[in-house]
C-alpha cells in the first residue's frame, strides 16, 4: 500500500508540473493576442504608411495593423459594400465626404498635403523642360477622371487653359494615350518607357528612372489627404490611437520623409 502511494507521488508531481506549464503557455498565448486594426489607404500612401505601420506597432505592441492599398474610389466602394475597415485614408476629400454623408464615417480630418508635377523618363525623349512644354509630348499618361490624381489633373488643366490658352489643354488631351486607375500605374508607364510624360503627385516623382518637372504654384491643384474612423469600427479606441500617432512628431516626420506636405 505504502509503496503504491509512494510510486504515485512522482506521477502526480509530473502531472502537476505539466498542467502548470500548460497553464503558463496558455496565459502567454492570451497575453500575446493582438487587436487587428484594418486600415484602407490610398495607393499614393504605400511607402509612407508602410513605414508608419512599423513605428506604430513598435509603440503599440498590442495592435497589429493590416493595411489595404488601392485607389480611393475603390476603397470607398468597398466600404459602402460593407468592407471590414476601421480607418479610411483618402487621396481627396470627395470620397471622404461621400462616406461622411452616408453615415459610414462620423468625421474626418486632413493629415497631409501634396501637389502635382510632371514626370518624364531620365532620357526625356520629348525634350520637356517646363510645364509649358507638356503639349509637345506625343505619349502622355494621366489618371482617370474618377480617381483623385485624375480629378486633380483636370483642375490643373483647367487652370492652365486659362493661363496658356485653350490650345494647351487640347494638345495635352489629344496626346494622352492612356488613363490609369491609380497614380502608381501612371508612374509605372513612364518608368517602363511607355510614355513621354505624365502628371503625378510630387511624392510619386522620386525615382532614379524619372526626372521631375515642377508645375507653377498658381496653376497647381490643392491636394489634401483626409482620414477618418468608420462608424462601424470594432476598434474605435485603437483607431484613434493610430490617428494620434499619424499626427504626432514621429508621424509628421515620416510623411515628410516621403515628400508629403505639412498642413495647418
Amino acid at each position: 500500500m505504502t509503496n503504491r502511494i509512494m510510486g504515485l507521488i512522482p506521477l502526480v508531481a509530473m502531472l502537476s508540473a505539466s498542467m502548470l506549464a500548460t497553464g503558463c503557455q496558455g496565459s502567454r498565448a492570451a497575453i500575446e493576442v493582438k487587436t487587428e486594426l484594418i486600415v484602407y489607404a490610398a495607393s499614393s500612401l504605400v511607402g509612407a504608411f508602410a513605414e508608419l505601420e512599423i513605428g506604430f506597432e513598435e509603440a503599440n505592441p498590442g495592435i497589429d495593423v493590416k493595411t489595404t492599398f488601392a485607389g480611393s474610389q475603390v476603397l470607398r466602394f468597398q466600404i459602402e459594400q460593407g468592407g471590414p475597415a476601421d480607418i479610411f485614408a483618402s487621396a481627396n476629400q470627395d470620397h471622404m465626404e461621400a462616406l461622411v454623408g452616408g453615415g459610414q464615417i462620423t468625421n474626418s480630418l486632413i493629415f497631409a498635403g501634396n501637389d502635382l508635377v510632371v514626370i518624364v523618363p531620365k532620357a526625356n525623349p520629348a525634350g520637356i523642360q517646363t510645364f509649358a512644354d507638356l503639349g509637345q509630348a506625343t505619349l502622355i499618361v494621366l489618371g482617370s477622371e474618377n480617381v483623385p490624381v485624375g480629378a486633380y489633373t483636370r483642375q490643373l488643366l483647367d487652370n492652365a487653359e486659362q493661363h496658356f490658352g485653350e490650345p494647351f489643354k487640347k494638345h495635352v488631351e489629344a496626346r494622352t494615350v492612356s488613363l490609369e486607375n491609380n497614380v502608381r500605374l501612371v508612374r509605372t508607364k513612364v518608368e517602363m518607357g511607355e510614355a513621354d510624360a505624365a502628371i503625378v503627385y510630387r511624392s510619386e516623382a522620386f525615382s532614379p528612372r524619372l526626372t521631375m518637372i515642377p508645375i507653377p504654384e498658381k496653376l497647381n491643384a490643392r491636394v489634401r489627404y483626409p482620414i477618418g474612423v468608420l462608424a462601424r469600427s470594432e476598434n474605435p479606441s485603437q483607431a484613434r490611437t493610430f490617428i494620434d500617432y499619424l499626427l504626432s512628431t514621429e508621424g509628421v516626420q515620416t510623411l515628410s520623409s516621403h515628400h508629403f506636405l505639412a498642413v495647418q
